[in-house]
């Protein structure tokens, strides 16, 4: 058994039989998609900036350019997990993630992310929005 990382922003979430595969534990990319939620999440109720605004009106994209995963344990339909959170590094137009899913003390899955603010008009990178880089800050100090 690994020791569980508790994150400064979680959420609890219930595998549910779409997250499974035929052998009854999590399909592997469904961890991707729950971590991909839990960070919309992040941004719209832990740095108050709307997810959907950023997205949809300020054409603001945050891709997913580097991602490594480390998957210790099995999650089976029925567990209820604690998806987790840590902001560790701010760049000039990145940010990297250190993301987890435990049950207890049990640690699931390890996953490293660095994303990248870009324009959704020409997908070229641009540098982190002043209010996301100042969220991100106090997050980070908190």
């Amino acid at each position: 058994m690994t020791t569980a990382t508790v994150h400064p922003f979680e959420r609890p979430l219930l595998i549910r039989f779409s997250h499974c595969d035929p052998a009854g534990i999590v399909f592997f990319p469904q961890y991707l998609v729950m971590v991909n939620n839990l960070v919309e999440d992040w941004v719209s109720e832990a740095l108050h900036i709307p997810y959907a605004a950023l997205v949809g009106t300020r054409r603001i994209g945050l891709p997913t350019v580097s991602l490594g995963c480390e998957f210790t344990a099995v999650s089976r339909m029925g567990d209820e997990v604690m998806l987790g959170l840590t902001l560790v590094h701010i760049g000039r137009s990145s940010l990297r993630l250190e993301l987890g899913c435990r049950q207890g003390e049990q640690q699931r899955v390890r996953i490293t992310q660095t994303i990248v603010a870009t324009d959704l008009n020409t997908h070229r990178p641009l540098p982190l929005p002043d209010d996301l880089r100042q969220a991100m800050t106090a997050f980070q100090q908190a």
